[in-house]
């Protein structure tokens, strides 16, 4: 990683093909340090590829690769599998992985970060008999034993009840508030709007979508109203406004979803329903979530 780099990942142009499969094509992103960065794509899309490049555990069969504090131990992960050991406590769990980083005054550091993901109670309790939600602060205290510059989470939240999910979304938002740079690999497309500043979207091993989402929501605008009214359409009212050249493509109660033939502003709209003889009572400019984003690209793909 260069000197003074404001990036804590910049991939550039990475390819790797797997039993001579390509997996990743050009793959291509960087994560700024401090944020949390969301990475999502179907399964085989090349998500977990990405990570292991990304960790050093594959290496890629061309491109560039620059990982801020990967060569000094500096990065922590949460996997698939937590990698734990049933038999022994959170503290013995801490104090194995403790001696493989070179850690010697290993115990206070343990005992912090167990009080810091809520399981300051469970000191005595054996691994084994933890939840799946416990297992997963457990991990992610592991992650967090040296210190690290950069978390790689791979569905950190997969297979918890909604409480366990909400109680490790506070953690990471915890977590990016103390200065931490995130990467954040879901399928969770609600947990990604909520955590995330920016997000990459890889689907067949190239990157889609690369931004923060407020920018790729006005990226791919449709220019689609949502218009309420004080009461539902009278009749012949959904006909003037189809003559006037505006695509309808709902109408509910007292609510229209409209396109206009050309961009408008909601002032512009608004004046064109008032010269038709419609009333507005609240005219929202609608972009699109990121769940029509995601489907959109993937089912056509990219």
């Amino acid at each position: 990683m260069a000197e003074g780099m404001t990036a804590a990942v910049l991939l550039r142009d990475v390819h790797k093909s797997l039993g001579g499969r390509p997996v990743l094509r050009g793959v291509s992103f960087s994560v700024p340090r401090g944020e949390i960065f969301g990475y999502l794509g179907p399964n085989g899309a090349g998500k977990t590829t990405t990570i292991r490049i990304i960790l050093g555990l594959l290496r890629p069969d061309s491109g560039t690769v620059e990982v801020v504090g990967r060569e000094d131990g500096k990065v922590g992960f949460v996997l698939e599998n937590d990698g734990l050991f049933d038999g022994l406590t959170p503290e013995g769990n801490l104090g194995f992985y403790a001696r493989l980083y070179g850690m010697r005054d290993w115990r206070r550091r343990a005992r912090e970060l167990l009080e810091s993901v809520g399981l300051g109670g469970e000191l005595r309790k054996r691994v084994g008999a933890f939840s799946r939600g416990m297992r997963q602060r457990l991990a992610l205290a592991r992650a967090l034993l040296p210190d690290p510059v950069l978390l790689v989470l791979d569905e950190p939240t997969a297979g918890l009840d909604p409480t366990g999910q909400m109680e490790l979304r506070t953690l990471i938002r915890e977590l990016s508030l103390r200065g931490y740079t995130i990467f954040l690999s879901s399928h969770n497309l609600d947990e990604v709007q909520r955590l995330c500043h920016r997000i990459a979207l890889i689907h067949q091993g190239r990157i889609r979508l690369e931004g923060r989402l407020e920018e790729i929501r006005r990226s791919m605008d449709s220019g689609e109203y949502v218009v309420r009214l004080p009461e539902p359409p009278a009749e012949g009212v959904l006909e003037r406004i189809a003559t006037a050249g505006f695509g309808l493509t709902k109408a509910e109660g007292k609510e229209l979803h409209l396109v206009p033939k050309r961009d408008l502003s909601a002032t512009e709209l608004v004046g064109k329903l008032s010269e038709l003889g419609i009333t507005v009572e609240e005219v929202i400019r609608r972009r699109a979530s990121l769940e029509e984003i995601y489907s959109r690209i993937v089912e056509e793909g990219g």
